[in-house]
């Protein structure tokens, strides 16, 4: 399974994507909040989303997990 992670601290503004939706690389699937700067944080490969880690308003820490998918 491949994870994606968070690449800075930060609030989580928006999740975008859902539990069981195909993403495509390149794909943001998560938008971060940090120094009132969105940081859109996209998917390094295509996959299905099957667990998301996180919820809008939660914080982050670098190398966080935001979401795994397969």
């Amino acid at each position: 399974m491949n994870q994606i992670v968070a690449i800075m601290a930060g609030n989580v503004w928006k999740v975008i994507v859902s539990v069981g939706e195909n993403i495509e690389k390149g794909q943001d699937v998560v938008i971060l909040e940090s120094m009132k700067m969105e940081i859109p944080i996209a998917a390094e490969a295509s996959g299905i989303v099957k667990e998301i880690h996180v919820r809008e308003g939660d914080f982050v820490n670098e190398g966080d997990i935001l979401l795994e998918f397969e």
